[in-house]
Parts: C-alpha cells; sequence; structure tokens
C-alpha cells in the first residue's frame, strides 16, 4: 500500500463550471484521505488533469496541458492522471496515443481514484473509464472565491442538438435529489451567490421524479440561512413555464436573471440543429419573462456559421438581436464535431466566413450592451464585491444582471470594501461591458 499522506496533489480543471464542481468532489476526496493539496504543480507528486471535450479547441487545450504537465515527471511529478470528459469519450485513442498518463479515468470513475493509483505504482498504465460507480458527493473542496459556488444540480443532456457532443460524452441527463442537493448546498458554508448549473437547469426532476422539480429545489435551497441568493444559468426556452417564472419573480432569493442558450433564430436552422422552438417562440418567451419578471436580465448564445447557414439566416439573426436587445451574449463559430449529425451536413461554412460572422455578431451586441449600460450613470447600482482589481487599483463587483466570469463587471471606488459584502455604488461611467462608479462618499 503506498502511503499517500506523504505526497502532494494537484489537480487542474479545464472547461465549464459544471467540470469544476466535479474537480471540488475530487478534491474532497483527496483532502479526506488526508493527502495535502497544493495549488504549486511544480512541486505536485501526483497531478490531475480534469479535461473539456465539449469542442475541438478544447481538446487541443487538453492535449497541450496533459503534455506540459507530463514534462514535469523529470522533476518531482510521479504520477499523471487525466480524468473528465476527453477520456470518457476518446479513451481509445489516448490510452496508446499518450503513454506519459499513468491513469485514465472518465466522468464517473472518482471512486476508483485511489485504487487506480496503487495499481499505476505497481507500474501499470491504467485504464479505468467506466470502472466507477458514480456515487454522488456532497462534499467539496470549493475553488471558487469564498463568498459564491456552483452548485451542480444534474448531469448528461437529453437534449439532441446535432452540433453537440455532450449527450455522448455525459450521457442521458441525470437529476441529483433534492435531499442531496440541500445538504451540498448547506456544506458549502456562508454563499452570498448560488450558482445553479447542469446542462439543463430547467429540466431538472424529470427523470428522477416523473415531473419537473425546479421549484421545490429553489424553494428548500433559499430556505436555507446559509445562502443569500441564487442564480440560475443554462435554461432551456423551451422548459421555461409560468410555474418558474412565478418563482423568479416571487421568491426574493433568486436573482432577477437567466441565461437561456437559444443558439440561433432562423427555424430552419434551428430545425437542422434540432433545437426545440422558433423565431416566434423566442421572442414571445422573452416579451413574457419581461412582462411578468419587471427588470429581469436576460442572456444567451449563439452559434453563427452552422451548416448551410445562409447569408440572408445570417441577417435574420443579426436583426432578431436587435429586436430582442438581450443584455449579455456570447457568440462561437460553429465546430465540426466527430460522432455528431451536424458535422455529416453538406454546406459547411468556410472558417474565415464564421469567423467574420461572429465577429459582427459582437459588433451588434456591444452597441446593445452599451446602450443598456448606459441606462445606469448617475444611478446607485446593489453591487456584489468580489475583491480587488490590482491593476486598475480599485475594488471590483457585480450587479445582479452580472454572473461571473461570463457577463461584464462593476469596478467601483470606495474606502474600504469586503469581499462577498453588498454596496450601494454610484454609477460615473460605463463602456459596451463595464461600469464604474464610488461608493458612498468617495471622492477621486
Amino acid at each position: 500500500m503506498i502511503d499517500f499522506t506523504k505526497k502532494k496533489f494537484g489537480v487542474i480543471s479545464l472547461g465549464c463550471d459544471k467540470n469544476r464542481v466535479d474537480s471540488e468532489k475530487l478534491l474532497s476526496i483527496i483532502k479526506e484521505r488526508g493527502c495535502e493539496l497544493t495549488d504549486d504543480i511544480s512541486v505536485a507528486r501526483i497531478l490531475v488533469v480534469n479535461t473539456c471535450a465539449f469542442l475541438n479547441s478544447a481538446r487541443s487545450e487538453a492535449i497541450e496541458t496533459i503534455l506540459d504537465c507530463a514534462a514535469q515527471k523529470n522533476a518531482n511529478l510521479e504520477k499523471l492522471v487525466v480524468t473528465g470528459c476527453l477520456p470518457q469519450k476518446f479513451i481509445s485513442e489516448l490510452y496508446e496515443q499518450l503513454p506519459e498518463v499513468d491513469v485514465f479515468l472518465g466522468t464517473k470513475d472518482y471512486d476508483s481514484f485511489f485504487d487506480s493509483l496503487e495499481a499505476a505504482y505497481r507500474g501499470e498504465q491504467v485504464n479505468a473509464v467506466g470502472a466507477g460507480c458514480g456515487q454522488v458527493k456532497t462534499d467539496r473542496v470549493v475553488t471558487t472565491p469564498s463568498h459564491y459556488a456552483y452548485l451542480k444540480i444534474a448531469d448528461g443532456c437529453n437534449n439532441k442538438c446535432t452540433y453537440c457532443l455532450i449527450p455522448k460524452i455525459r450521457g442521458k441527463y441525470e437529476s441529483y435529489s433534492v435531499e442531496s442537493l440541500v445538504e451540498e448546498a448547506e456544506k458549502l458554508g456562508e454563499i452570498s451567490e448560488l450558482i445553479l448549473v447542469a446542462q439543463d437547469v430547467t429540466r431538472y426532476g424529470t427523470d428522477l421524479y416523473g415531473r419537473k422539480e425546479l421549484k421545490n429545489l429553489l424553494k428548500q435551497l433559499s430556505a436555507l440561512d446559509n445562502i443569500g441568493s441564487i442564480r440560475l444559468l443554462y435554461c432551456y426556452p423551451d422548459m421555461i413555464d409560468d410555474e418558474i417564472i412565478e418563482e423568479i419573480r416571487d421568491n426574493s432569493k433568486i436573482l432577477k436573471y437567466l441565461d437561456i442558450p437559444l443558439q440561433h433564430s432562423e427555424n430552419r436552422i434551428l430545425r437542422l440543429m434540432n433545437r426545440k422552438g422558433t423565431r416566434e417562440d423566442y421572442i414571445s418567451l422573452i416579451e413574457k419573462l419581461r412582462k411578468n419578471i419587471p427588470g429581469i436580465a436576460l442572456r444567451s448564445t449563439f452559434i453563427a456559421g452552422f451548416p448551410c447557414e445562409t447569408e440572408y439566416e445570417f441577417q435574420g439573426l443579426c436583426d432578431f438581436l436587435s429586436i430582442v436587445s438581450l443584455d449579455n451574449c456570447g457568440f462561437f463559430g460553429y465546430s465540426k464535431e466527430p460522432d455528431t449529425a451536424a458535422a455529416k451536413l453538406k454546406g459547411q461554412i468556410p472558417s474565415g466566413v464564421k469567423k467574420g460572422r461572429v465577429s459582427e455578431l459582437y459588433k451588434i451586441q456591444s452597441r446593445i450592451s452599451a446602450e443598456k449600460l448606459a441606462k445606469f450613470k448617475g444611478k446607485i447600482l446593489r453591487v456584489l464585491c468580489d475583491g480587488i482589481d490590482y491593476d486598475r487599483n480599485c475594488f471590483v463587483g457585480r450587479a445582479y444582471f452580472q454572473a461571473p466570469e461570463i457577463d461584464g463587471k462593476v469596478y467601483f471606488n470606495a474606502h474600504s470594501a469586503k469581499q462577498g459584502e453588498y454596496y450601494d455604488v454610484l454609477i460615473e461611467n460605463y463602456d459596451s461591458y463595464d461600469l464604474y462608479g464610488r461608493c458612498g462618499d468617495y471622492e477621486l
């Protein structure tokens, strides 16, 4: 038996916030074993890379990171573990092509972590993808700033979008029980902002309980004294019903903010994507949300250059952005992914055209965002302090319409401010992404 308590462990987490939660649960498993964790990978004896495989760019980043880490074996590093989406989907290619890796684990194999390491120290290259039982763990070592955290409420996806690999990597939609999620949220400690994530947050409960249970989950999480507010990401448009709208409106702990991945606006492209809903449905939903939840902030993502997207359809998407005037958007050029239906479509768009269309979409949204932010000039906003921006020599935080890492920020001056606390900030300036102001009687 190897005494792992005498070895330092490092974990590199790539990809989305859902991957981050998985990494935090693995860190908890390592910590519970009595092992030492380190942020300095140069001193780690055992290094774990939790990978993303959603897009080709993510896979390339993962391989580069793995090879960079493998180079550390000439120094302190003894064993390299690769886990997550990349081995889950592509283990048959990786196992022989990456002899530098000592252990491969999939997305639900963390309970095999130490047994696999034992085998690696006996000289084996271990393929343990699929060896775990996928038990849900509620303990975590949180890696976000202490005042906010993500809560992954489900894994997998049932939305068979023709461009997406997630169902073939993560499997079918699998909700975690309300009881386990409440327990996990309680263990996070004092949290100013709890951010609910899944591939499809609004579908929560349909597999486990036979009905949508997001409202019930929100009520139980809201009842926790340690949770200050709740933010919802990744809400599919066809699953947003009156019940959820009313809960967001009436529950004071739920931030008036929704991330709704629309992906396109034109009906023919939406059908080719196998997306439910139409341009008309989307416009109607946005109008309904704004009517029923005053001041709600709406964010979305869109794909440009989907196979056989015509110039006319692209212009339709541009017009749609101007019509619905969303608060924040992310835009991506279509990525041709192996083993997806869209990859087989004729009419693949040249990369230069895709880049040009993405750039045009960002220009449109930049104008829209600037117009929206301009309305806050001279007004006071409630801002959650995220800490200090030393480059700008000021504090930095977020208003309710700004999710961490994906939306803009509020930069403000104050005599003092504490991370995780809320402050009333007088907005004095803006650009197309961020706001700038001061707190209290602070003078420049």
